[in-house]
């Protein structure tokens, strides 16, 4: 099972493309700071606006670069059923250990279209795969009892939760049972979905604090809460700050504040207005960060 501080890893641009060399250095420094996982190409990653062959390449360097050390859940999702089958099957071909496969954005699917869409993923590539249910970005939302549904599936073996309802894991928890994957999507709730019964989280914080966000998760595994409390309200600031516009535009800023990447995003999103700038940097001063 998946568990702890599990980064949603940015893509790093540099002159229009894909900055290979950062990646890399990204990668292993996230080792380094004991981060438990890594999901390339998801939302983060700007998964919408790589093509489909630096979609890939991304999900080959990020997995020869772990090189077997963490897990790499690659991102895999789309609208388009034939095209979420088609790059979880080269996820499985490249050697990933799972695929983080989003709700269909746009078509609005019903709970059938969902679970049909799932099963189709599930039945044609033998991978695990991890709901990744987001309704502020695909409008749809699927339900604890459509999970339920899913979880009878060999393959189907967690959910990334971004809905920011607390009921959440325990609900499902308890529709499905304690072997199914619970990851909080939302670095605020990382803290209380732990409590109700969630495994860890896949993190847009941890791009920019992965040691911090890691030894939080850490402190709750070892149940030392007044620790992980502590880290929660410290990284508070980071969590709130890194949404100040659309991600990963902010995260991107922080990180090469830190020297790590360039801040390049790609249309439409913009870069980060000068007001944002300042929010970001303060938040990464109160933190610690700089």
């Amino acid at each position: 099972m998946f568990q702890g501080s599990i980064v949603a890893l940015i893509t790093p641009f540099r002159d229009g493309g894909v900055d290979e060399a950062a990646l890399r250095a990204l990668v292993e420094w996230h080792i380094e700071q004991g981060t438990d996982g890594i999901v390339p190409c998801g939302t983060t990653g700007e998964s919408p606006t790589l093509s489909h062959d630096e979609h890939k390449k991304v999900v080959e360097i990020t997995i020869e670069v772990v090189a077997g050390r963490v897990p790499v859940i690659a991102g895999t999702g789309s609208n388009s059923t034939q095209e979420a089958l088609d790059l979880t099957r080269h996820a499985k071909q490249a050697g990933a250990d799972a695929a983080l496969v989003v709700t269909p954005y746009y078509n609005k699917p019903t709970q059938e279209g969902l679970y049909q869409h799932y099963k189709a993923i599930h039945d044609g590539v033998d991978l695990p795969i991890v709901i990744y249910n987001i309704p502020p970005r695909s409008v749809i939302d699927m339900t604890v009892d459509t999970m339920a549904r899913l979880a009878r599936l060999p393959n189907i073996i967690g959910v990334k939760d971004a809905t920011m309802d607390l009921t959440r894991p325990m609900r499902t928890r308890l529709a499905i049972g304690p072997e199914f994957c619970l990851l909080s999507g939302e670095d605020g709730t990382a803290l209380p979905f732990l409590a109700g019964g969630g495994h860890g989280c896949i993190s847009v914080s941890a791009n920019v604090a992965p040691k911090l966000c890691a030894d939080m998760q850490r402190a709750w595994r070892n149940r030392d809460v007044d620790t992980a409390l502590a880290l929660q309200d410290r990284l508070m600031p980071l969590h709130t700050a890194l949404f100040c516009e659309s991600n990963p535009v902010p995260t991107k800023h922080a990180l090469s504040v830190l020297g790590k990447c360039t801040d390049q995003v790609r249309l439409p999103l913009a870069q980060l207005a000068d007001a944002s700038k300042a929010t970001v940097e303060a938040a990464m001063r109160q933190v610690g960060l700089i």
